[in-house]
Formats: structure tokens, C-alpha cells, sequence
């Protein structure tokens, strides 16, 4: 796994394709993304708030740029291309090719240790779960999480309704490998504390009791059938626990042999940690108060403090591609993660420095960045003109432009960038190709999409590079 080539506290003005493409490899811990849903409407902070300024558009229509980036997802990806090609809608699978080709950076720079948070409504929740799956690996699924977002009941009027209210988001958990843990806990208030918890021990920490032997229910269970300090299930469906932990829940003071000689096994309170949760979360209110900035979809802290310390650590790297109005930056920066933000409105960054310096009382050097960065973890590469190079691509495409697919001399073929560099490509040789001249001046400093878009446009035809 690689550093990141970043800084701590940078937040980018950019698109974020080409600078999620710019980043290491495996360099970070969380990724909580919270895109446009494919609404089909038009979001803006009012006048005079703290976020004005701030809007964006969240309506899509399919250009040939997005046929020529379905095309080009094909030849190396070919479950996502599946899955967008099943979209029902030319504004679906405009979405579903813009969101793919930032989960697939995204997918890239996760660590397997890591985890990416998904935030969606029920809009598109569907087909983005199947991108998810392609991209990340079914098996990595974890959780559609349920965020009750609104409380009460809709307007009355005269007429029935032809929907049921919707008052959740979805969020989409995956875990970048097998082995990765969460912590599902919750923080809860003293009341309520009191009640899930009503007893108290003799130093006044609050405790409830849990059971030691299974009921008959669970049938036969030979390998916890055992004799502990004189202790004995009667039936064979034994004891909850193994006879390791049970003693080690002893000697950590929560297995009580009482006075009566009866047995109690104790849970008790951590204020620190809170309660065990499950993936249906209707604690968590809508921003309010001070907190609120009037931006457009602005998240709780709340929200984004759960998941941030559910699944990293101090220190851990947090991304928010999307970061909007920097809700995810501040709750990072509060529990001492390290962070960084993307978004394509100069207004984040505003908002970013003007949060986190209100949040923490003083200022912390937050790196703002408009250019692309340059991955450090592709060790040495050669000149990506070399003549090395050349050879190697020109055996590749077997002596065809990558282009119009018109065969040539190697002499004739230039070397050129698929992603190009202003977007993030690098010189390594699976970003490079060979074009003829004609091709080369139509791409220009631009991807290989916008040539093959301009191809097609011309009824030329092609072929991909495979």
C-alpha cells in the first residue's frame, strides 16, 4: 500500500476524475461520497446564507462523449458495462457512465483494509448498488444502510397520494477486502442509557444483565457442554460462550459469582464507545441550528461522525469526492483523522476554512489545489516516447492506428496518452497508444473518448485497443 502524495488537509477545486487519477494507488483509509442522486432538478444555496454561491445541476442527457466512455469501460470492464447498458433510460445510463468511471479511481486507490461509504436515495440506489457489486465485488457488499431523514407525515390534500412518503437515504457500504472490520456502535443520551442499562454496581457504572446458558432452542452444543467453577448447564444445548471467554468475562469483572451462589453475567455501559446499532438509523435528525449553511443536500455531522468512526482510525486518510460543504472534513478533522476534499465549486473551499476554523477554535493550514497531482508509487518510467516503447505498442496494435485502425509504417505511428495528462493520465505504458498524425491532431490534449466520440461522429469505424 502507498502514501498518499498529498498532503493532510488538502482540498481540490477540480473535477474529480482526473484527480483521483493523479492519486496513489491503495493510499486511502475511507472514501464517503455523497454525489448528485439523478434527481432532475437544479440545486442552489439561497441568497445571504453561508453557502451562497453554491449550486449545481443534477440532470443528465447522453452525449457521444458518454457512448465513447461506455465503449472504452468494455474492453476492460466488462461487468460494469453491463450493468449501465441495462440502464432504462438514456438519463440513467448518462449517470451510470459518469459515476462509474470515478468508482472504478475509486476502487483503485482504496485500501483492502479500507471501506467507501455511498451516499443515495431511492432514485438510483438500485442500479448503483449493481455498479457497486461490478466494481468492488459483490462479496464485499455489507450494508445498505437506512437514514431516516425526515419525521412526520406529508401535506394533506383532497386527493389520495400516489406514493407512500419518502423520508430515508440510502447508504451503500463496501469494504475494500475481506477482512475488514466496523465498529456498528451509536452514541446515546443518559436517559436512554438508563433505560437499556438499568441496573448499577457498586462503583455506580450502569449494567444490564445477558444470559450464560443457551436456551433449549438452540439444540444440541457438545463443543460448550463444560463445568466451570462448579457450573453446569443442565441441558446439552451448554453454555453461550466458550470456557476461555467465559472465565476471561470473570476475571474482567463481568461474570459475578453472588452471594446466593447464583451466576450473573453483566454487559455494561461505555459512554466512549455507545450501543450496538444495526443498519436502520432513525437517531440522527437533519442538520439545524448553527450547524446549518443553507447548502444545497448539506449532511449532519452526526451522519458522517457515525461512519467515521465505525470504519478508521486516528490517523486513518478520509476522502469525500463530493465534498460540498465540507461536512465530512469537519467531522474527520474532529476525530483526529486525517482528510481530503474535491469538489468542483470554489465554494467548498470557503466553506471548508470557515467550518473547521468555527469547529475547532483556530485555524489549521488547509491546503487548498487546483492542479492534478503526480502519482508517486509507479516507481521509475521510462520517456513515453521512448522508442522502446514505441516497439512494444506497435507489436501490441499490430501495426494499427488505435484510432481509425488504418495499418502504418512504425515510423508514421506517434505515441500518445488515452487518459491525457491534464486529466490525469501518466506515462506508464497501459496509458499509452500509438495514432497516426490524422488522429492525433483531432484528440489533441484531450482523452481517447473525446477522439473516438469524434469518429464515430464522422462514421469512421474503429476498433478498441485490447
Amino acid at each position: 500500500m502507498a502514501e498518499p502524495n498529498w498532503v493532510d488537509k488538502t482540498i481540490w477545486t477540480q473535477d474529480n476524475l482526473p484527480v483521483m487519477r493523479g492519486m496513489n494507488s491503495e493510499s486511502v483509509d475511507l472514501i464517503y461520497l455523497d454525489p448528485p442522486f439523478n434527481s432532475n432538478a437544479d440545486y442552489a444555496a439561497p441568497i445571504g446564507s453561508k453557502a451562497a454561491g453554491a449550486a449545481f445541476k443534477d440532470t443528465w442527457s447522453l452525449q457521444d462523449i458518454d457512448i465513447a466512455w461506455l465503449d472504452l469501460i468494455e474492453t476492460k470492464h466488462r461487468e460494469v458495462a453491463r450493468v449501465i447498458a441495462a440502464a432504462m433510460s438514456k438519463s440513467n445510463m448518462s449517470y451510470l457512465i459518469y459515476m462509474s468511471v470515478r468508482m472504478l479511481e475509486m476502487k483503485r486507490i482504496l485500501k483492502p483494509t479500507g471501506s467507501v461509504y455511498l451516499h443515495c436515495d431511492p432514485t438510483m440506489n438500485h442500479s448503483l448498488k449493481l455498479l457497486m457489486d461490478a466494481i468492488f465485488g459483490a462479496n464485499n457488499f455489507r450494508n445498505d444502510i437506512i437514514w431516516q431523514r425526515r419525521y412526520g407525515r406529508a401535506k394533506g390534500s383532497q386527493h389520495l397520494p400516489k406514493t407512500w412518503g419518502t423520508h430515508n437515504d440510502n447508504l451503500l457500504f463496501y469494504a475494500g477486502g475481506t477482512s475488514v472490520r466496523v465498529r456498528p456502535f451509536r452514541q446515546i443520551s443518559l436517559d436512554e442509557a438508563k433505560q437499556r442499562f438499568p441496573k448499577t454496581d457498586e462503583r455506580g457504572r450502569l449494567y444490564t444483565t445477558i444470559a450464560h446458558f443457551s436456551g433449549r432452542a438452540m439444540g444440541d452444543r457438545p463443543n460448550l457442554c463444560y463445568t466451570w467453577r462448579g457450573f453446569t448447564n443442565p441441558h446439552p444445548s451448554g453454555w453461550r460462550v466458550s470456557k476461555e471467554r467465559l472465565e476471561q468475562e470473570y476475571q474482567d469483572g463481568k461474570v459475578i459469582i453472588k452471594a446466593d451462589g447464583r451466576l450473573e453475567r453483566r454487559r455494561y455501559f461505555d459512554p466512549e464507545v455507545g450501543v450496538r446499532t444495526g443498519n436502520l438509523w432513525t437517531d440522527i435528525a437533519p442538520p439545524s441550528g448553527d450547524e446549518l449553511t443553507d447548502y444545497p443536500t448539506q449532511k449532519p455531522l452526526a451522519l458522517l461522525d457515525r461512519i467515521i468512526r465505525a470504519s478508521s482510525n486516528e490517523g486513518d486518510m478520509v476522502l469525500d469526492p463530493f465534498c460540498g460543504c465540507a461536512t465530512s472534513m469537519v467531522a474527520a478533522d474532529r476525530l483526529a483523522r486525517r482528510w481530503v476534499g474535491i469538489d468542483i465549486s470554489p465554494k467548498a473551499v470557503e466553506l471548508v476554512v470557515e467550518r473547521v476554523k468555527a469547529d475547532q477554535g483556530m485555524f489549521k493550514k488547509i491546503v487548498p489545489r487546483t492542479d492534478i497531482p503526480l502519482r508517486t508509487d509507479l516507481g521509475p518510467i521510462a520517456i513515453y516516447n521512448s522508442l522502446a516503447n514505441k516497439r512494444h505498442l506497435y507489436g501490441e496494435q499490430e501495426g494499427h492506428c488505435n484510432g481509425c485502425r488504418e495499418h502504418f509504417p512504425m515510423k508514421i505511428l506517434e505515441v500518445d496518452h488515452i487518459i491525457a495528462e491534464n486529466q490525469g493520465g501518466t506515462h506508464h505504458l497501459q496509458n499509452l497508444q500509438l495514432l497516426c498524425a490524422n488522429c492525433n491532431r483531432i484528440k489533441g490534449d484531450r482523452g481517447q473518448e473525446y477522439l473516438i466520440a469524434r469518429l464515430e461522429q464522422r462514421s469512421t469505424k474503429h476498433f478498441w485497443k485490447k
